[in-house]
């Protein structure tokens, strides 16, 4: 069996100029491009590289600005976003290039948030409006921030899945010792009433797991499959880690890959799963810290895929359609390669769909 393989992202709502872009059938994604952790105030120099790149589309995994200190106020969020909207090298990818884009904690409201912080529909209110959201879209009259969307005919058919992983998410179960390794911040939480998701949220991605693509771009704020850290990830609640799994096997969902952020480090992940509900390895790419990566991080990481990208970076995805195979990479403020990684397209279905 070549098995079937996940990747993981972290990202946003498609987006070209002052407005959203619809899906376009007979568009061929060739070249994706993803990153989080923006910080409105600091320098941005990634953006001559992204933009030299020229992707098909970016995605904004989270972070997207920084308006987290508590108390909340409104005004912050919107001085936030209005400095990134002044940003040159923004501004020109804005201009050219279809978006994508979803919250983490930070854009959110709230260092770590999840559904009981009191201001998630102000805040979702300025993310409708920076991101220019069409008046008909189905962000504006459901819950949350979760979105979808397929480009592409037949035959290469990417889909974008934007999971909000905050609007909706129990509260963390806190580490009980403090910076220790392995258990920084928090620790696995086994109660089976915690979700990471919610109900509609899941129903929601049940019925887009169904639908036909060729890639699947998994965006998530916080990482999925990632191992050896205390720190938010979907680790923290271990049955809707596996819930995702299976919810992932027994739709027969094919070419999917997992981009996430929150970390402010890159690195790609590969989980061989233990029990029966999967028999393909999952992928994860992170990419985390377009303005400030975490220089001096360090971690075991037990099933990542080489050493950590300590740098600032963004992560772009190249498809090749005439030989199927998917290229992941993590790229510097110089445009640098500093990883990559090609998967073949056939690895990422589950034998019975090879």
């Amino acid at each position: 069996s070549a098995g079937f393989a996940l990747a993981v992202l972290s990202g946003c709502a498609l987006h070209n100029g002052s407005s959203i872009s619809e899906p376009d059938s007979a568009k061929k994604l060739s070249r994706i491009a993803f990153g989080s952790c923006i910080d409105q105030s600091k320098p941005q120099p990634i953006w001559r590289a992204i933009n030299a790149s020229k992707p098909d589309l970016f995605i904004f995994g989270g972070d997207n600005v920084y308006a987290s200190e508590q108390p909340w106020r409104l005004e912050k969020l919107q001085n936030a976003y209005a400095q990134l909207a002044q940003n040159t090298g923004f501004a020109q990818l804005r201009n050219a290039t279809p978006l994508q884009a979803i919250w983490d904690d930070h854009d959110y409201g709230l260092n770590d948030g999840g559904a009981d912080f009191p201001h998630k529909q102000a805040s979702k209110d300025e993310f409708l409006k920076f991101w220019h959201l069409a008046a008909d879209d189905p962000r504006r009259s459901r819950e949350g921030l979760y979105h979808s969307v397929i480009e592409g005919d037949v035959g290469r058919k990417v889909q974008i899945i934007l999971m909000d992983c905050r609007a909706f998410r129990s509260s963390l179960k806190p580490t009980d010792v403090r910076n220790a390794p392995g258990k920084e911040r928090y620790l696995p939480d086994a109660d089976p009433t915690k979700t990471m998701l919610g109900a509609a949220q899941w129903l929601w991605l049940e019925q887009q797991l169904l639908l036909p693509a060729d890639v699947r771009l998994i965006v998530s704020g916080v990482q999925v499959v990632a191992e050896g850290h205390g720190w938010e990830c979907w680790g923290n609640f271990p049955a809707e880690q596996a819930k995702l799994y299976k919810l992932i096997s027994n739709t027969s969902a094919k070419g999917v890959v997992f981009l996430s952020g929150d970390r402010h480090i890159g690195a790609m992940y590969k989980h061989i799963a233990s029990n029966s509900s999967l028999n393909y390895p999952l992928y994860e790419l992170t990419s985390s810290g377009m303005t400030h990566a975490w220089a001096t991080a360090k971690e075991v990481g037990p099933n990542r895929l080489g050493v950590l990208i300590t740098q600032n970076h963004f992560a772009q995805i190249d498809i090749d359609w005439s030989t199927r195979n998917v290229s992941l990479s993590l790229i510097g403020e110089q445009g640098q390669s500093l990883k990559q990684l090609t998967i073949a397209l056939s690895e990422l279905s589950s034998s019975d769909l090879v």
